[in-house]
């Protein structure tokens, strides 16, 4: 009876503990919301106000990737909670297995008591040869009677468990339901998104006056980026500062772990690409714009290549942040160590999330489509240096340049 109070007690603090993680989820998901509502709001504001420009294509950026933020969150909300229906239906099944047990086990019970009633009880005692055989039988027949006793018990907590299982699995299947259906209309909503973005942008390329605007942004967009390296530095430094007052042991395993990152620099020229194929359409250092003959400098280098193709991380490496940016798009830096960092831009998608580890080649996202085309805008930087990209990744074929 203690192993089954503790069981109810285990069930109950579970039960607390789902729930407290479904209030999380809730409330992230609440906030997304949120956020996305906020985006309509502006888009509606600025389609009043203009037809079409880079900030009403920003804001469609922004919205859609939260979109798909939820989109993925719903996903994994409905994987979470089938694995919790399956769950929950074992242990529908093994209390169904219990209680027939305990059911037959005492129908045996009463078929016996029935049969022979208290006289057999009687005659068992009456027919004992010493009061020493006697006492031990009166014994046995006390426990044997406390036993069927304790049966009953459990078939009632069974059974009892038992409903509560089901009434939970009715809870569950009607919540994935209602999940479907909104990831549903999520995906609907994102489709009528994507299609309005790739009209606006359409409208958008046909005004010379787009592109102009578009290079200020873009240098204003590299600034930012400056910006947002020195700040991931100053983190991992202050992050280093307090990995000193550690123990020994833990500093001698972060320095090993340093030792080896340093390695980075030893793989020069031999990185894979982040996309397979495609093409580079702007190379690191001064490019000239054929369109408004003017001369900008690329801080990376542009592959064309299809929106939606995978891209995937050139070495292993930390998810040190998830940033969006006026020209860039959404974009992921990774922390590779010994101060080196790689930027990927201009992502439809985000598989990732701030703080993963990944491994070389481990896809990271898919590419989208910038004011110039479908493409990756791909960065690699040393500290505060800007790299040269295509110095570090492994040499292609002409044919692919």
């Amino acid at each position: 009876m203690f192993y089954l109070l503790l069981g109810f007690l285990s069930l109950s603090v579970c039960s607390r503990a789902g729930d407290e993680e479904i209030k999380k989820k809730q409330s992230q998901l609440s906030r997304l919301r949120k956020e996305i509502s906020g985006y309509e709001k502006k888009i509606k504001d600025r389609e009043r106000k203009e037809r079409a420009t880079l900030d009403l294509l920003d804001t469609y950026d922004r919205q859609t990737a939260l979109l798909r933020k939820l989109i993925a969150d719903l996903h994994r909300e409905e994987r979470s909670l089938q694995t919790g229906i399956e769950t929950t239906r074992r242990t529908i099944d093994e209390l169904n297995g219990q209680l027939t047990f305990l059911k037959r086990q005492y129908a045996s019970y009463v078929t016996a008591a029935y049969k022979y009633g208290q006289t057999y009880d009687l005659e068992l005692l009456l027919s004992s040869k010493s009061l020493n055989q006697a006492l031990v039988r009166a014994e046995y027949l006390k426990r044997f009677s406390n036993q069927r006793k304790n049966d009953l018990e459990k078939i009632d907590a069974r059974r009892d468990s038992h409903e509560e299982q089901r009434e939970l699995l009715q809870r569950q299947l009607s919540e994935q339901r209602d999940l479907i259906a909104e990831k549903s209309k999520e995906e609907d909503r994102l489709l009528q998104k994507t299609s309005k973005r790739k009209s606006l942008l359409a409208e958008i390329r046909r005004d010379k006056k787009n592109y102009r605007k578009e290079v200020n942004r873009k240098l204003q967009a590299a600034k930012d980026m400056e910006q947002l390296i020195s700040r991931l530095i100053d983190a991992e430094r202050t992050k280093k500062e307090r990995t000193v007052s550690r123990p020994r042991e833990e500093n001698t395993t972060s320095a090993s772990r340093e030792a080896t990152n340093s390695l980075f620099e030893v793989k020069r020229g031999r990185y894979p690409w982040p996309v397979s194929g495609g093409k580079v359409v702007a190379r690191f250092g001064f490019q000239q714009n054929a369109t408004l003959h003017t001369v900008t400098q690329n801080t990376g280098i542009d592959i064309a290549v299809p929106a939606g193709t995978r891209v995937g991380a050139i070495a292993d490496g930390e998810v040190s942040t998830i940033w969006w940016l006026p020209s860039f798009g959404n974009l992921v830096i990774l922390n590779h160590k010994n101060g080196f960092r790689t930027v990927y831009a201009h992502l439809s998608e985000i598989f990732v999330n701030e703080g993963d580890n990944v491994v070389e080649s481990e896809g990271i996202g898919r590419s989208g489509e910038a004011l110039a085309g479908q493409m990756l805008h791909f960065e690699l930087w040393k500290d505060r240096d800007k790299q040269d990209p295509e110095q570090w990744l492994r040499p292609r074929g002409l044919s692919q340049k």
